[in-house]
């Protein structure tokens, strides 16, 4: 395989041992489409059951927009974490920027959102993303964000 075929898919144990997020707030249930240092998309099966519907909105459910956008993060996380092969015992990637974020469509439970995450830049333990989270064909959500490797302290 070379660095321009899309690889497997990524299961959830394998984002598990990527990145440090757990219940409630692992927003990223499989990847696919791997390409080592450019892209990635993650999958979220977005249910009625997920907490935040109680309260956002309980007469019409939508999930939060600040949450798509840690969704896009966390795929990016799982993209360099991949890229890298990061050892995650005393490294952590980390959200380190937001910018020109627009949210398009609602999400709504049964809804699948595919999390297209692309590298912009990479420099060293620094990552530039463009990400686009889609619901069929319709973009829910975009955004450029950055994320950063740093030492866990022990």
């Amino acid at each position: 395989m070379t660095d321009e075929t899309p690889g497997d898919a990524i299961d959830i144990n394998e984002i598990l041992a990527r990145i440090p997020h757990r219940y409630p707030f692992l927003l990223v249930d499989r990847a696919e489409e791997y390409v080592s240092g450019q892209s990635l998309v993650g999958i979220k099966a977005v249910s009625i059951n997920e907490g935040f519907f109680q309260g956002h909105f309980p007469e019409y459910p939508v999930m939060p927009g600040v949450l798509i956008v840690e969704a896009l993060a966390q795929t990016g996380a799982v993209l360099m974490s991949k890229t890298l092969d990061v050892d995650p015992r005393g490294k952590t990637i980390l959200f380190a920027s937001l910018d020109n974020c627009r949210f398009r469509h609602p999400v709504r439970p049964g809804d699948l959102l595919r999390l297209n995450v692309r590298v912009a830049r990479a420099r060293g333990g620094l990552f530039k993303f463009e990400g686009r989270a889609m619901v069929g064909d319709k973009v829910a959500a975009e955004a450029e964000f950055a994320a950063m490797l740093v030492e866990t302290p022990q």
